[in-house]
């Protein structure tokens, strides 16, 4: 049986989206995967962007709320920013919660090769984690 993944950040546009596309590589067909966001702020191009450099297009993905997952009994969440873990609404899950605080590449400022360079290095991050968490948990 697929496990059923939720990743959670503020307004699922990059962390939640870029881990997204990361776990569903790393899974393959081990588990389902989604994330949504407290708000939902669009998927951000640049997110899109930054995962076509590493070959995962991710622009088919959608930002979506908790809301939209209510009835899905997932086996993991993963809050990918400390807003959405201080935040998130209330919702009943057996599920087993993890955590990590990844910098938001959409608050980065400078040049446009500065803010490419953030965003390349939160993507290297997530993947890392992303990996390392398909590896141990499936």
């Amino acid at each position: 049986m697929k496990k059923k993944i939720l990743v959670l950040c503020t307004g699922n546009s990059c962390r939640s989206q870029i881990a997204e596309g990361y776990l569903r590589y790393f899974a393959h067909e081990k588990a389902e995967v989604y994330s949504a966001g407290i708000e939902k702020h669009g998927v951000n191009p640049k997110a899109i962007a930054t995962m076509i450099e590493d070959g995962i297009d991710i622009s088919h993905h959608t930002s979506n709320t908790l809301d939209e997952y209510k009835n899905i009994d997932f086996d993991f969440v993963i809050t990918v920013c400390d807003n959405a873990k201080e935040n998130c609404p209330y919702f009943p899950t057996k599920a087993k919660m993890f955590h990590y605080n990844f910098q938001d590449p959409a608050k980065a400022v400078g040049t446009e090769e500065e803010i490419n360079l953030v965003f390349g290095k939160v993507r290297d991050e997530i993947k890392n984690y992303c990996k390392k968490f398909i590896n141990q948990e499936l």
